[in-house]
């Protein structure tokens, strides 16, 4: 295995204007470009650019992610995964065995951090696109900060890779979504909480757009299976202080938790949870949110024996996860853990690289057009297993699991679909026969049809 070197920050290029002038986005907010040659992966400050994003021997594209602020717990881990994809396409190493950049050339990455401030997303978001010139961007972890850039996106006509789970309703031409839709997380888990738990639900989550949209879909999938709602509480993003919701959630005696709170959120609800005397063999949490990240963070303990719904887990039993965890660990310590969105984040880098070779062999340039062609219909090996970008709706083939988290902070899956399941962006528990259909690539109209007829699942072929 290739020995790697985590970035290095110098700010020896930038004059103090420049960096001034991205400084003043926020305090902690950083703009850095990390490129990634050989063996080595050196970090320098962004000095701007006119120049192609596809110039020499070097493709440039936008990552951001935020590694500070309430979001950092697990938003930090998108960034390090990313990094460790660019890594190994431009090195030839992990899936990448045998080759060396895109076509010839290296990735280089303009690096933005947020600061789990919405507002800096949109702000910075501009800056890729229009003063660095990236050819795409892969980041945003929360709806919110997709919401924020996605007009950004629109109005320039330029890409987004968005690797997060999400309440779905949404299906932009300028997007591509690898992190699941409501049929791919939602839709397979409020039916397990029914059947194994009881028909009463009580869902918490964090005060902004996912939370209460998946919550809504949850809802109506649990109404359907002839279940109830007994509580609907929301916290400010960041709180952590969750006993007035503890009392409520004793007073209404629910079969199980349906929790999408975020962030710093999390371990604090889990530790306070358990603190008050709440097992799981009385009130089981279902969790979206919850990756081995947040469990880490708040002891095993304190989650052992409660659910989280995920596309992906650690224990996954395949060659590729095998690999995956052990070089990510080998590049960031073996004591950090794998997750789902970090996964997510990591099979869109190589998306978004396939689709690149596939543009330059052909002798062309890498545009928003030529990529947006380019990415429809890639597949990978990943390692929660085979998965494909459906070429007509723009999100991804992906698994639906459900892990019962254990003592050593690892999920025992205890659900899992025989293959990658289709992606239907709209729920259909709220909208039924409801489509996303691009009708060809350029194609920015409406792609929203409306059939009325119930939807089948369909699997990915292996």
């Amino acid at each position: 295995m290739v020995e790697s070197r985590s970035p290095r920050i110098h700010f020896g290029s930038i004059g103090r204007r420049k960096f001034i002038k991205y400084g003043s986005l926020a305090i902690g907010a950083g703009v850095i470009s990390a490129c990634t040659r050989g063996g080595d992966t050196t970090t320098s400050a962004v000095t701007g650019s006119s120049g192609s994003a596809a110039s020499g021997d070097a493709v440039k594209v936008g990552v951001m992610y935020s590694t500070t602020g309430t979001i950092a717990i697990v938003e930090k881990s998108l960034q390090d995964a990313t990094f460790l994809a660019v890594e190994q396409i431009n090195q030839g190493t992990g899936p990448w065995q045998g080759k060396q950049g895109v076509a010839g050339k290296q990735i280089e990455m303009v690096v933005v951090n947020p600061d789990s401030n919405w507002d800096l997303y949109n702000q910075m978001a501009k800056r890729l696109i229009n003063e660095d010139q990236v050819s795409c961007v892969l980041g945003c972890y929360t709806s919110a900060s997709r919401k924020s850039v996605l007009p950004v996106f629109e109005e320039n006509d330029a890409i987004l890779y968005y690797p997060v789970y999400y309440e779905g309703n949404e299906c932009s031409s300028n997007v591509f979504y690898t992190g699941a839709a409501p049929n791919q997380q939602i839709t397979d888990s409020i039916p397990y909480c029914y059947e194994n738990f009881g028909p009463k639900g009580f869902f918490i989550g964090s005060d902004y757009i996912y939370p209460k949209e998946s919550n809504r879909i949850a809802k109506a999938e649990l109404e359907a299976q002839g279940g109830q709602v007994v509580g609907d509480e929301y916290a400010a993003l960041g709180t952590t202080e969750f006993i007035t919701i503890i009392n409520k959630i004793k007073q209404a005696q629910p079969d199980f938790v349906l929790s999408n709170l975020v962030g710093d959120s999390i371990p604090a609800f889990y530790r306070q949870f358990k603190d008050a005397g709440i097992t799981p063999d009385q009130i089981p949490i279902m969790a979206y949110p919850t990756t081995e990240e947040e469990i880490q963070a708040m002891g095993p303990e304190y989650a052992e024996g409660h659910y989280s719904s995920f596309n992906y887990f650690q224990t996954v039993d395949t060659p590729e996860n095998k690999a995956f965890v052990e070089q990510f660990k080998a590049k960031f310590g073996d004591n950090r853990v794998t997750n789902g969105v970090m996964e997510a984040a990591y099979l869109q880098t190589f998306f978004m690289a396939q689709a690149m070779e596939q543009i330059l062999e052909a002798g062309e340039e890498i545009t928003t057009s030529t990529l947006r062609e380019a990415t429809r219909g890639q597949e990978f090996n990943a390692p929660q297993g085979k998965v494909k970008v459906d070429p007509d709706n723009y999100h991804t083939y992906l698994y639906s699991r459900i892990g019962r988290w254990q003592a050593d902070g690892q999920a025992e899956i205890v659900f899992a679909t025989p293959s990658a399941v289709k992606p239907i962006p709209w729920s259909q528990a709220l909208y039924k026969g409801r489509l996303c259909v691009h009708p060809t690539p350029d194609d920015r109209s409406d792609p929203t049809q409306e059939t009325g007829n119930e939807l089948p699942v369909e699997y990915l072929e292996s």
